[in-house]
């Protein structure tokens, strides 16, 4: 299950369960729309991978067990363990390679 990060890692933008501006990449990492486009050009700073919207998990079960009733989204903000160089040394390495070529 996701974790459903409450921020954007660059700009620390809020993104609740709700945030339909959200995006991921593989392993969860989470930006705003805005950063993944402007900033990051699609390649995680991370990992290097390319970024999808992340899913919103309805608020309510619709089946036992489901929602976000029952799987909460996480309350543990994150940022960036990287900086703005090695950020744009990466995206300038990776941005014109698409990401299932990474």
């Amino acid at each position: 299950m996701l974790d459903l990060r409450p921020n954007c890692e660059w700009c620390d933008k809020d993104l609740p369960p709700t945030a339909e501006d959200a995006r991921i990449c593989s392993y969860e990492c989470t930006f705003c729309a805005d950063c993944v486009t402007d900033v990051l050009h699609n390649v995680c700073p991370n990992c290097g991978g390319g970024f999808v919207p992340r899913p919103i998990r309805p608020q309510q079960a619709w089946r036992p067990g489901t929602g976000l009733v029952n799987d909460p989204p996480d309350t543990r903000r994150r940022s960036m363990r990287h900086s703005p160089e090695e950020v744009a040394d990466l995206t300038a390495k990776l941005e014109h390679v698409a990401p299932r070529d990474r």
